[in-house]
């Protein structure tokens, strides 16, 4: 891996625990009361755009779903909710499968770093909470989105693209490298279908990456 690439970004949900479920679970119950139909059409669009911003599918879904334009107010409570049904349950959940492993053994060799779509200030929480702190070169989350993050980190590191691998499990990962010109490595859990277009290298777990 280090010689092929001089950095891997990762995403967090689906990709480093096992929390992609975890966070549909709360985005139905912010919406369970509204009804059948409108609980279907919110979690259709969570499922195409998994790892955007929760504020941003939170917006859209009220505005575009049930016609209400949020206030900013609103907007946040809503967040906060959110946050409240996950943070814990995030800190407590499993790893993916092989990923403490090749974190453990390229720490020191090969910078890492984390991009989510998830709230920088929760998401640091969480990885500190989890004792993963220590294998990271950085922590990024929203806002921004992760192409303006990987270009970010790209050139505070002068990395080049070509040299850095990302890892990720929803097409906004997939779309963030093809923006930015990095390579990517899709995840696709077990019992689950790619997002991801055909020819696109996927892996069930991080055990398959070379040490």
């Amino acid at each position: 891996m280090g010689g092929r690439y001089d950095a891997v970004f990762f995403d967090f949900d689906g990709v480093l625990a096992e929390s992609a479920q975890i966070k549909a679970d709360a985005f139905a119950t912010l919406y369970a009361g509204y009804g059948g139909w409108v609980l279907a059409a919110v979690m259709a669009h969570h499922k195409t755009r998994e790892g955007i911003s929760r504020i941003e599918k939170i917006r859209h879904c009220h505005k575009a779903i049930l016609g209400v334009e949020l206030t900013p107010e609103e907007l946040d409570a809503l967040a906060r909710r959110y946050s409240t049904e996950v943070e814990e349950r995030v800190i407590a959940c499993a790893w993916v499968k092989g990923a403490r492993e090749f974190l453990e053994s390229h720490t020191g060799r090969l910078p890492m770093f984390v991009i989510s779509g998830t709230p920088e200030d929760e998401l640091c929480r969480v990885v500190e909470r989890r004792g993963m702190g220590r294998y990271f070169t950085g922590v990024r989350g929203s806002p921004p989105g992760k192409a303006p993050i990987i270009r970010e980190i790209l050139d505070a590191h002068g990395l080049s693209p070509s040299r850095v691998l990302f890892i990720g499990d929803a097409m906004t990962d997939y779309e963030a490298a093809r923006a930015t010109g990095v390579s990517f490595l899709g995840r696709v859990a077990p019992g689950r279908t790619s997002p991801f277009p055909a020819g696109t290298t996927t892996v069930a777990d991080l055990t398959a990456l070379a040490v």
